[in-house]
Parts: structure tokens; sequence; C-alpha cells
């Protein structure tokens, strides 16, 4: 791979009770263990922060093949939902959903579309065979 672009964050603190940063200072967040997970829930999470990067990484791979394609994909929008849990040999596991919402398209060019997204995006490359990934398409 030739990399085109570098992100950098620092996490400092107490961990999930600390802040993070990016190098750029666009991201500056503190951080807080959600109260579902015995924390104050008084600041962003790590899950949060995947939830949107996918979301934003994944609607701009829909884009890209849709270009390709010559497709107009009219109003779309791409929810993540990243939830954590115990893998039950001491760690933690992740699992995340994608609504892929293309209320323009017909239902076969919209599932279509969200497969092609679903192996150009980078994120799902990077958790493919790693944790469960559910793309679900919807028209409204």
């Amino acid at each position: 791979m030739q990399t085109v672009y570098t992100a950098e964050a620092l996490a400092t603190g107490a961990g999930r009770n600390g802040r993070t940063r990016t190098s750029d200072g666009r991201i500056d967040l503190g951080l807080a263990v959600p109260q579902e997970m015995g924390g104050s829930g008084d600041g962003a999470n790590p899950e949060q922060l995947f939830a949107a990067g996918y979301a934003a990484c994944f609607h701009s791979a829909l884009q890209l093949v849709a270009r390709q394609q010559k497709v107009d994909l009219g109003d779309s929008s791409v929810g993540a939902r990243v939830g954590i849990g115990a893998d039950g040999q001491g760690g933690f596991a992740l699992q995340v959903a994608l609504e892929v919402v293309l209320p323009d398209l017909d239902e076969e060019t919209a599932r279509a579309l969200a497969e092609k997204a679903h192996q150009v995006c980078p994120y799902s490359n990077a958790t493919r065979g790693n944790i469960d990934v559910v793309v679900d398409v919807a028209q409204d």
C-alpha cells in the first residue's frame, strides 16, 4: 500500500476517562466510560468515534461506487451502530450494524451498490473477518 494520508491522535489521562486529540487539533474530546458500562457517560467514547468514522467512510465508498457506475444516489445516508461486549475469553469484542439509506433507488440497485461499497470501504476491509459487520439497506 502506498500511503496518501496519515491521521494522528493521542489519548491521554485514564484511557476511557481521559482525553483524545488529533495532531491538527480538529478533534479534541474529553472521554468517559458510557453509563451502560458503569461510567459517568459525560464524554465521548471510542465506540462513538468508531461509529462516526465508519459511517462517514462507508458513505464515501458508496458515493465512489455510485459515481463509477453513473448512478445518482439522491438523498443518501449511512448510519453506524457499534456495540461492545465481553468476548467470553477475558477480553472484549465489537460488532457493527450499518444502515444504508437510499430512498431514491430501487432495492436491487441499492443493495448492489451497498455490497460493492462494503468491498471498497477501508473500514470494511480492516474489520472483515475480525468482527461481525451487518449491512442493511433501507429505502426510506
